[in-house]
């Protein structure tokens, strides 16, 4: 898929926005904090409903502003799609497919597919195992909407199983409803945990063919999913352990007022010719890791959908040294690519025309010889 066309009104630092795009790369250059990265953000919006840097709905929104709107215009194998969201302070975003008003935010994941791709997820093997969470939920998300909703569930859950938990700490009466919570913890962890093996298998597959190529065949790379829950062989016995598990550590998570068992919990091992480079590894490994993950996660939505997803790559090029930077651009012929950068010498390589490019200051966007917008 690819595409055409990206309308802001008050979103960031953009008043008002139109672009037009190029089919296959396009390049927004500019100094930092000018508003490159804000027009990714806004293209991953009309993905995922979610931001990829804030948790915040009103950061999005202009400074003096009280509401913003989106929309992208872009084609699918099939059919066209067109995305828009008003944003509104204090009140729940918009959304609408098609012109269709959606009722659930999960409905707009499956309409455009977006892979995004930050020095943050270049961080991702080194960092703790919070951010090695999100990235499972965010990918896992992006190509089954079902598991973004049983996750929202989960957390819910286990917001109110923690909140029991305290007022146990305070007084044993609560603990009779205990049961009613675990059991609802149970079922959907065990659903989040089945998915997340899927997704690292197949991952793992891909990830370690990829590694392979950019090594010269002198690494390799092998994934695992580290669970708090023992025993994770099939469905039956991953519910059993899950709740046996709860059961022992019952007391430790009164005396906590938290949920120390469950997915929430769990993390990923990334290993090199059998070494944790979390630990062992060099800069390198790791970064040549990550590059690997990001490209097998294209090819998954990819065999998912049928359809290569719209790739933003956001000031990730100067992170890379020049062998990873000519791998990941030879891997970028057939994806709409999104691109942000200060030095457009590390484009060199790149054949691009001025059609592809956007030069950017002070939120104010235009091509080569154009009139700023």
């Amino acid at each position: 898929m690819y595409l055409k066309k990206l309308k802001l009104i008050n979103f960031r630092n953009y008043q008002q926005l139109d672009l037009i795009f190029h089919p296959k790369i396009n390049v927004f250059i500019g100094d930092n904090a000018q508003g490159k990265t804000n027009i990714l953000e806004a293209i991953y919006l009309t993905s995922t409903g979610k931001s990829f840097r804030t948790n915040r709905d009103r950061e999005l929104i202009k400074m003096d502003k009280d509401k913003a709107y989106i929309l992208v215009e872009g084609e699918k194998r099939y059919t066209s799609v067109s995305v828009e969201l008003k944003l509104e302070e204090n009140k729940k975003k918009q959304i609408k497919v098609n012109g269709i008003t959606l009722t659930k935010n999960t409905d707009l994941l499956n309409n455009i597919h977006v892979v995004v791709f930050s020095p943050e997820d270049l961080k991702l093997v080194k960092e703790g195992p919070v951010e090695r969470r999100r990235f499972m939920d965010m990918e896992i998300s992006n190509i089954r909407p079902r598991y973004c909703h049983c996750l929202g569930q989960y957390n819910h859950v286990l917001m109110q199983r923690n909140n029991l938990l305290k007022k146990i700490h305070h007084d044993r009466k609560y603990i009779a409803t205990l049961d009613v919570w675990d059991e609802k913890l149970v079922e959907l962890g065990t659903i989040l945990i089945l998915e997340r093996l899927k997704f690292i298998h197949r991952l793992n597959t891909l990830s370690r063919l990829l590694h392979r190529k950019i090594t010269d065949s002198k690494e390799n790379l092998e994934i695992k999913y580290i669970a708090s829950v023992k025993d994770i062989a099939e469905e039956e016995r991953i519910s059993q352990s899950f709740h046996r598990e709860l059961k022992k550590m019952l007391e430790v998570d009164i005396c906590r007022g938290t949920t120390t068992i469950g997915p929430h919990r769990d993390d990923l091992v990334f290993y090199v010719n059998g070494i944790d480079i979390r630990v062992f590894g060099s800069q390198g490994q790791q970064r040549t890791s990550a590059l690997s993950l990001k490209l097998a996660e294209i090819e998954l939505v990819k065999a998912e959908t049928g359809e290569y997803p719209v790739l933003l790559l956001d000031d990730v090029m100067s992170e890379l040294d020049m062998k990873r930077q000519m791998f990941l651009i030879k891997s970028l012929r057939d994806i709409q690519t999104f691109i942000t950068t200060t030095d457009m010498s590390l484009l060199d390589s790149i054949r691009l025309g001025e059609e592809n490019i956007f030069y950017i200051e002070k939120a104010s966007v235009k091509k080569k010889n154009e009139n700023i917008s």
